[in-house]
């Protein structure tokens, strides 16, 4: 071993090569960057023959690029609610960055320092530190590889397999294995050649390898004798060998990046950068021409839209906290965006048009699959890649509206805001009625300037269970000794779910009346008891280029500017707008009042939409109820199942998702069955968590309150705000 011993602090890059292997080796390695390069380009050139997208995206970009960065780098959408896939995705993306590094470092050395400079800098004290650090993070890389491994293979979690697992999700984590452990065997191999230099500790997983083959009395020829030449066991051979595999390897994993999975190492970042931060809660408009369409073709699709597809890791985590696939909905929001995404790169092999979505028939996506979505925006949430879920799946309902391939159901509700104003098809004329046996007058806001527009809503100016939250709210309000009117018969339906359903026009001539109703109007603030309604005026009405649709005989409103687009009138949902007048003094709590052990339920509208969760908890702390949080809250709340017409449609699903959180509440919080009110804060939700009560058994065992309702208790006035409900 003496006779090969490394006395310098560095070590020959291509030792064992000959110069014929070194000129195949580049001709090998010119050749896989060009496939590479090649690739790429296709796909980001289909990107530039995708349709416009509706908002900014690649505005500021030095900034987008930093903040994507940091997303990336940090892996924080993967630690969300995962820890051990945080963990796992961290250590193979530091890993394969530090050794992407590494590799670029000595390009560097050897073809700018060493071929211009006539010098080196890769030895010494950076020799020692640049190798300590591939060793250290390569054996992290490929922990979280054997991680993956586990996870996939032994454990077979479940939310990794499904329609569109296929073999290259196999040869994408082995390929990247193989080259973590073949860089670790072939460094080993090196290192014992070299006769276990003392400096080489540093590079501690190849030095206890060569250590390993020291102790099993590996043969070794020496350099002069190693290469093509050398014949028989010994490190030379393998040396030789492990060299050629690994860079092979490495070959075609860079030629392989753009045509399969590992695309999304690129991918992925993009989309990261090309973000919408409002995306789901506020929709792209459609175009004023009524002939533009909106899914008959994938071209149809936005670049932002296609590149989504191409984004997705298959990674399931939308699959795993999607309402509608818990409830064995036909809906797989993983699916959605890779049956997409299949068909697209059909077409570009060959294959046939078929109709993107139709009831019934062959299509890409079935009408009953969209159906199932309920808006809850928990697969955009949960994606660690900023897939847009929901701007897919609104298309994809627009053609299903424009197809007239909608439910029945939802036809009937259509025609009920049409001609009435609202969901339930009742009488304008009967809006407010929900306010006349209340102790007080509700003030009229087109009559006389008030501080607060309070936007009633559908459910609690008609339904009998919401009527009693909305006397309730109006009590508050009255007690807190502030101004306040509503509309009365010129509220009409907000329009937020029938939108998201599909029912784009109907949508923009709601959102004409309103505006142009709020014009005539005095007032500082708008206040929404529907979370939905908040949603929808805080962030999708300014967003309304009216002038396009104010000559269309079709809209009946005149009204041709943006209205609210500087966000100079505020929006309130209830909670926050009570919160204050709590906060200020003028509504008094001292959390003394109820001693009811009680849990929430977060509304999606309002909590993950618009990131709202401490007023309600705030409210409900004042009242003095212990609030025991469900096991999943804030971003993690599951829908009630109401959202993106859920309400109007029926279903065979077992268990219900309000039946399902019910039973959550009752056995999964640290209360359990000794809660006693499950309390929310959205007209929708209280009329499905009562349905579920119902239909789940729980009409014993828990009560289903608004957050008002507590706080009217507290303050002594429920009689006041329960008058009607006592005549009914």
């Amino acid at each position: 071993m003496d006779a090969v011993a490394q006395s310098t602090v560095a070590r020959e890059t291509y030792w064992g090569i000959t110069s014929v292997e070194y000129a195949v080796f580049y001709f090998l390695a010119f050749t896989a960057v060009a496939v590479f390069a090649y690739g790429v380009y296709r796909r980001f050139a289909r990107y530039s023959r995708g349709d416009d997208e509706s908002s900014p995206r690649v505005d500021d970009l030095s900034k987008r690029i930093v903040s994507a960065s940091k997303i990336a780098l940090s892996n924080e959408k993967q630690f969300n609610r995962d820890l051990y896939g945080g963990l796992m995705h961290a250590f193979i993306l530091w890993g394969f960055l530090t050794l992407f590094i590494a590799t670029t470092i000595l390009m560097i050395d050897e073809y700018a320092a060493q071929a211009v400079l006539h010098t080196t800098f890769w030895e010494g004290d950076f020799y020692l530190a640049y190798q300590f650090a591939v060793d250290a993070m390569g054996l992290l890389f490929v922990v979280g590889l054997g991680m993956a491994i586990y996870r996939r293979y032994w454990v077979r979690n479940h939310r990794l397999w499904g329609r569109h697992t296929s073999s290259e999700d196999d040869l994408f984590v082995w390929t990247l294995f193989g080259l973590g452990v073949g860089g670790f065997l072939l460094e080993g191999l090196r290192v014992y050649s070299a006769g276990i230099p003392d400096h080489e500790v540093v590079s501690f997983v190849a030095y206890g390898m060569a250590l390993g083959f020291e102790a099993v009395g590996l043969p070794t020829l020496g350099p002069e004798q190693a290469g093509l030449n050398a014949s028989g066991l010994n490190v030379e051979n393998l040396h030789w060998l492990a060299w050629w595999s690994h860079s092979l390897l490495a070959f075609f994993f860079i030629a392989w990046i753009p045509y399969a999975k590992p695309f999304h190492m690129l991918s992925s970042f993009a989309n990261v950068v090309t973000r919408d931060e409002k995306a789901g809660r506020r929709l792209p408009n459609v175009p004023s021409d009524l002939d533009a369409t909106n899914a008959e073709s994938i071209d149809d699709f936005t670049w932002k839209e296609l590149l989504d597809q191409d984004a997705c890791t298959k990674c399931g985590r939308c699959s795993s906290v999607c309402p509608a696939k818990a409830s064995d909905r036909p809906l797989d929001p993983r699916d959605v965006i890779l049956d997409l995404k299949s068909y697209r790169e059909g077409l570009e092999s060959g294959s046939e048009e078929q109709p993107i979505i139709a009831d019934g028939g062959t299509s890409v996506i079935d009408a009953e699959t969209m159906e199932s979505c309920m808006a809850c925006m928990a697969c955009m949430d949960a994606c660690p890649v900023e897939i847009e879920h929901l701007k897919s799946f609104t298309r994809l309902n627009r053609q299903l509206t424009d197809q007239g391939d909608i439910d029945s159901s939802m036809q009937d509700v259509f025609q009920n805001v049409m001609q009435n104003g609202n969901t339930f098809g009742d009488s304008p004329r009967n809006r407010g009625d929900w306010s006349e046996d209340l102790a007080f007058d509700v003030p009229d806001a087109r009559e006389e300037e008030v501080d607060y527009l309070w936007y009633v809503g559908d459910f609690p100016s008609y339904d009998e269970r919401n009527k009693q939250v909305a006397r309730s709210l109006a009590t508050i309000l009255e007690e807190a000794d502030v101004s306040f009117g509503i509309l009365f018969d010129d509220e009409k339906y907000d329009g937020n779910d029938i939108r998201r359903v599909g029912e784009e026009f109907l949508y923009i001539e709601l959102a004409g009346h309103h505006v142009e109703t709020w014009e005539d109007c005095e007032f500082d603030t708008i206040v929404c008891t529907d979370p939905h309604s908040y949603n929808t005026f805080k962030n999708e009405y300014p967003e309304v280029d009216f002038d396009e649709f104010a000559d269309d005989p079709m809209m009946p409103f005149e009204y041709d500017e943006r209205w609210n687009e500087d966000s100079e009138i505020e929006v309130y949902h209830w909670t926050q707008a009570v919160e204050e007048l709590v906060n200020e003094g003028k509504l008094e709590l001292n959390g003394s009042e109820l001693d009811y052990t009680v849990t929430y339920h977060d509304p999606c509208h309002l909590g993950r939409y618009n990131d709202e969760y401490e007023a309600p908890r705030a409210l409900i702390e004042a009242t003095g109820c212990e609030l025991d949080e469900m096991p999943r809250n804030r971003s993690n709340s599951f829908c009630c199942g109401g959202g993106g017409g859920g309400l109007w449609m029926d279903f065979e699903e077992e268990p219900k998702p309000s039946e399902e959180r019910i039973r959550e509440a009752l056995e999964d919080t640290d209360a359990g069955s000794g809660v006693e009110k499950f309390v929310v804060a959205c007209p929708m939700c209280m009329t499905m968590y009562e349905d579920g009560r119902k239909t789940g058994g729980y009409e014993d065992e828990i009560e289903i309150v608004d957050v008002a309702e507590l706080i009217v208790e507290a303050i002594g006035k429920e009689d006041e705000a329960r008058v009607e409900a006592a005549a009914d």
